[in-house]
């Protein structure tokens, strides 16, 4: 006899919905089918649209930087995400400069990640390497991991990898079979002048910076036929560079994340009275630059959050260079996106992030043998978003427009 019964929903499979029912044993989906068989528990969907869990590929819990520390731990981290319909995320480890230190950073964050209550992957992270690129990308695979973010920029703190590096680490994507992730702006174009206030930071680090760096690097993965997935793409200009100069790679070998900030706020709010709040690497960007993100959405591969909420006096300083980079996203950002772009929004929560971070097909889709993760989201009538479980003291989404309601996160079975 199986576990739990889910019935009376529409099932989501291969884009469209399905009146299914989905049974669960031991964690793991027994059948997706119109036959009815007996479970010990019978969950009903009420009509509700029954997902794959959310994945969110870029997350970070517990990240120290500069003296602060984000908001969220694994433990109040992972339970604002189930609240946000989330069933899985990838987190980072410390970024590192040898094999050694990587298994160091390795087993500090995984006793941290303990106190998740939700399944969890962790991306190797690399600064400014110091050994044989191969030597660390085989210390990586040794230790399970099959992600690697590097970064082009964070000259000031030790973290940019050189341009020769990031090209090499391309093409060892494909003969060692895994996927370089990269922040890219130009560390050329930032600037941190002491006198910036927050009001500022789209001049500290303009959204020239951005696109100019993802044209190279794709460049670069078009002469060595490897993979690259761009983390948090924020301005239409560089996806519509990326479009006009390489259309052929674009998520196929260039994957292309962003994050719903970008698609939900612009910079202008950087001049609110709590325009501190709105700063994050890189930063909102123009009404223009929004609007074309939000008219292409279909060429964004992923959706992750960069979820790293920091509190309201943290982030209230007079200058930008106290001021911690990050926003709180992850319960909201299903909600949001959909009230955007409906059903659009689905895989690119689910199936695309499962591919791309090697989860696929134990996650990200409802077929027999996949995790038992499930997501039920109720349509409803629009309502503005006022609750918040995040250990933060704040949201940018509280006030904003929605009309879906995440009713039950189900978690290989539970």
């Amino acid at each position: 006899m199986d576990d739990l019964k889910i019935t009376n929903g529409a099932v989501y499979q291969n884009g469209d919905f399905y009146r299914l029912n989905v049974y669960v044993k031991d964690g793991l989906i027994s059948a997706v089918t119109t036959e009815e068989r007996e479970a010990h528990e019978t969950y009903d969907a009420q009509g509700g649209m029954v997902l794959p869990g959310f994945i969110d590929p870029h997350v970070h819990f517990s990240l120290d930087v500069g003296g602060h520390t984000t908001a969220d731990d694994f433990a109040s981290g992972s339970r604002t995400a189930a609240f946000g319909g989330v069933t899985t995320f990838v987190d980072f480890l410390d970024p590192t400069s040898t094999s050694s230190a990587l298994r160091e950073a390795f087993e500090k964050r995984r006793t941290k990640a303990q106190e998740s209550t939700l399944d969890y992957k962790l991306h190797a992270t690399m600064k400014a390497p110091k050994e044989p690129l191969e030597t660390y990308v085989f210390t990586m695979k040794s230790l399970g991991l099959d992600t690697l973010k590097v970064f082009t920029t964070y000259s000031d703190s030790g973290r940019q990898t050189e341009d020769k590096d990031i090209r090499t680490l391309i093409g060892l994507t494909k003969t060692h079979d895994f996927l370089l992730l990269v922040h890219i702006e130009n560390d050329d174009l930032i600037s941190l002048e002491n006198g910036f206030t927050h009001e500022d930071l789209p001049r500290s680090r303009p959204s020239e910076s951005e696109t100019i760096e993802a044209l190279k690097l794709a460049d670069y993965v078009k002469e060595t036929g490897g993979r690259l997935y761009m983390v948090h793409m924020s301005s239409g200009h560089t996806l519509k560079a990326l479009k006009h100069k390489h259309n052929a790679l674009l998520n196929t070998r260039f994957f292309v994340e962003s994050c719903p900030q970008y698609f939900m706020f612009k910079r202008d709010c950087l001049h609110q009275k709590n325009g501190y709040l709105y700063t994050c690497a890189p930063p909102l960007r123009s009404k223009m630059e929004r609007q074309y993100l939000i008219r292409h959405f279909s060429d964004i591969n992923t959706i992750g959050t960069d979820h790293a909420p920091f509190m309201k006096s943290e982030k209230d300083k007079p200058r930008l260079q106290d001021i911690p980079l990050g926003v709180g996203s992850i319960e909201h950002t299903f909600n949001v996106l959909y009230h955007l772009k409906g059903r659009e929004v689905i895989d690119k929560m689910t199936l695309n992030p499962a591919k791309r971070m090697g989860l696929y097909p134990k996650k990200g889709i409802l077929r027999e043998k996949s995790d038992g993760d499930i997501t039920i989201v109720k349509l409803c009538d629009t309502y503005r978003i006022s609750a918040n479980h995040s250990a933060c003291d704040h949201s940018l989404y509280e006030g904003l427009e929605a009309s879906t309601r995440i009713v039950s996160t189900i978690s290989r079975g539970r």
